[in-house]
């Protein structure tokens, strides 16, 4: 869709929902002076992503590194969830009018997209279909892909990013830095392709937080911080990019899930142990 003849998003629709263009019933209050303004001005013709992460996978619940090799798309709880994602936003229209949908390589990613699809279009007319690109995967896990965990250690050990954020996780495979900078410079050439757009990418845990690392003023951001955050499956975290300015609009939004028994998107699924499948060194599912 051409910018120039899209809609206008100021003040209603998307941006209602996301609590920008508010006022007082009387009309608009004198604005403080933009140096000390808290708010940061509505951009009507910003670009906006929403990342998405999957929901829950079988490589989640297997402990299983989940590279090319080794994911196996959603469960039935995964798939629920992003159901839930989906019929939110069929009722809400927050989304109907997505110019670009992407998501990873990944199966469980590309199955995230297709059930979100409908309802990223208005009624009658057709979803749209994601465009896979690498640059949205998770951490590149080269020769780990396929493995559990247990046998991942065996081979390569137990690498630490909190003290060596430049260690690739396995031959073949990325650092945390390198997977940080790939995230980084792959957002923005989507941003610069979709100016004034609404795009939405199916993604990964990871994509999310190396978004927050790489777009918020975060010391060491690109050169190895972690946030070892807990995004949820089937989740949005939105960005407003005007010119070169990154705004998080949105963080982990799950609101969807609340009253959903079963699919809940805040729980980490566990292993035979009872305890979470965790990445070495990270803190969070490689997911």
């Amino acid at each position: 869709m051409n910018p120039a003849s899209g809609p206008d998003r100021s003040g209603e629709g998307f941006d209602v929902l996301t609590g920008a263009g508010s006022g007082s019933p009387e009309g608009p209050s004198p604005a403080p002076p933009a140096g000390i303004r808290t708010l940061g001005p509505l951009a009507a013709d910003a670009t906006r992503i929403v990342l998405v992460r999957h929901g829950e996978a079988v490589c989640n619940v297997s402990g299983i590194c989940g590279g090319p090799v080794g994911c196996e798309g959603l469960t039935d709880r995964g798939r629920a969830q992003v159901t839930v994602l989906r019929d939110r936003l069929a009722e809400t229209g927050e989304l109907v009018d997505c110019d670009a949908l992407y998501s990873s390589i990944l199966p469980r990613a590309i199955e995230t997209a297709a059930i979100l699809a409908p309802a990223l279009a208005p009624s009658g007319t057709p979803a749209p279909e994601a465009v896979r690109e690498c640059g949205f995967c998770e951490l590149h896990p080269g020769e780990a892909d396929g493995l559990d965990w247990s046998a991942f250690a065996q081979r390569f050990g137990n690498p630490d990013w909190d003290t060596d954020p430049n260690r690739v996780i396995a031959p073949g495979g990325e650092s945390w830095t390198g997977f940080v900078n790939r995230v980084a410079d792959n957002l923005e050439r989507v941003a610069a392709r979709h100016p004034g757009q609404l795009v939405v990418i199916a993604c990964h845990a990871g994509v999310v937080e190396a978004s927050l690392l790489a777009k918020l003023p975060i010391i060491g951001g690109l050169e190895g911080a972690r946030l070892q955050l807990r995004t949820q499956h089937a989740s949005l975290t939105t960005w407003e990019v005007d010119g070169t300015r990154w705004k998080l609009l949105g963080y982990n939004d799950g609101a969807h899930h609340l009253g959903s028994e079963g699919v809940g998107g805040n729980t980490e699924p566990e292993g035979s142990s009872g305890r979470s499948w965790m990445a070495v060194g990270s803190g969070e599912t490689i997911a």
